[in-house]
């Protein structure tokens, strides 16, 4: 089991900055994957960004509406995830949400369902 708790969340102005944080305790040995996904108001949780390490290396994907403005890091030292989030916009206003993957996977994991552990959530909001 890995229990993920998310924090960092807050309200910003559009063009402001937030970092989140997602601490991962539990079995964090076996997590290859690990991502972030929001959900705002009404609309169904997306995908955001998602990091893999295979062989070594690591690999990162951002959606496009994103990409250039957040990055997704990990400490492995404090077994804690990031998400830097600059130039923020109020379409970016979301509940967001770390999640983790305990199976190897070749593929970007985009899905809800690729994933295996999540947090309860830090809430963005974004004022124009």
């Amino acid at each position: 089991q890995v229990q993920l708790v998310e924090s960092g969340g807050g309200s910003v102005q559009a063009g402001g900055s937030l970092r989140l944080s997602c601490a991962a305790s539990g079995r964090t040995f076996s997590t290859y994957a690990m991502g972030w996904f929001r959900q705002a108001p009404g609309k169904d949780r997306e995908f955001v960004t998602s990091i893999r390490w295979i062989g070594g290396r690591t690999y990162t994907y951002y959606v496009d509406p994103v990409q250039g403005r957040f990055t997704i890091s990990r400490d492995n030292a404090k077994n804690t995830l990031y998400l830097q989030m600059n130039s923020l916009k109020p379409e970016d206003t979301a509940m967001y949400y770390c999640a983790a993957r305990s199976r190897v996977i070749a593929t970007i994991p985009r899905s809800l369902n690729e994933y295996d552990y999540w947090g309860q959530g830090t809430q963005v909001t974004v004022s124009s």
